[in-house]
């Protein structure tokens, strides 16, 4: 390998050239993305160029003719022969957690699963969400001051987004 002066090898250099940016292709796929009532909740990029987009709806879900526009549309922004990748794209996933805002706005009214700092989990109805916290209110059998028998009693609590490991939709076989 040629040495590119600073000891720097020139493959190195045109690998890094080449290799794709996330958010180079969120910018130049934002258009193509919101053209299909879609956003995006993560692009990862593999040290190969193996890019993954995942992309959700604020209405609705994702279908097959959602992805197979925006991988047209990505083609058609990236040419292959230059950028040398491979391209999946897909819908975030009803079992996965929570990566962006507008997930969780999404989800409001709707049964989740928050896991907390500490081990803590609670499955609950998502009341509201933003950049600092979330609301939940859920159920929980304890003792009651004066009751023999533990009791249900509900609870609307707010979490600061620093106390929560994450949040995914409630699936009933949980």
């Amino acid at each position: 390998m040629r040495d590119r002066g600073q000891g720097v090898p020139y493959l190195f250099i045109l690998y890094q050239t080449y290799m794709m940016e996330a958010s180079e292709i969120e910018k130049r796929m934002g258009p193509a993305i919101a053209a299909r009532d879609c956003f995006a909740v993560s692009t990862e990029i593999s040290p190969d160029n193996d890019i993954t987009l995942t992309v959700e709806k604020d209405k609705g879900s994702v279908d097959m003719d959602d992805c197979v526009a925006i991988s047209r549309a990505f083609e058609s922004a990236f040419d292959r022969s230059v950028e040398d990748y491979s391209l999946t794209v897909s819908s975030a996933g009803l079992d996965k957690p929570f990566k962006v805002l507008r997930q969780y706005s999404k989800a409001i009214g709707t049964m989740v699963v928050a896991k907390l700092k500490g081990g803590k989990k609670i499955i609950g109805e998502l009341t509201a969400a933003d950049n600092d916290e979330i609301t939940l209110k859920y159920k929980v059998k304890e003792t009651v001051e004066g009751q023999k028998k533990k009791q249900v009693v509900e609870y609307d609590d707010s979490f600061p987004m620093s106390e929560v490991n994450s949040v995914a939709p409630f699936l009933k076989s949980e």
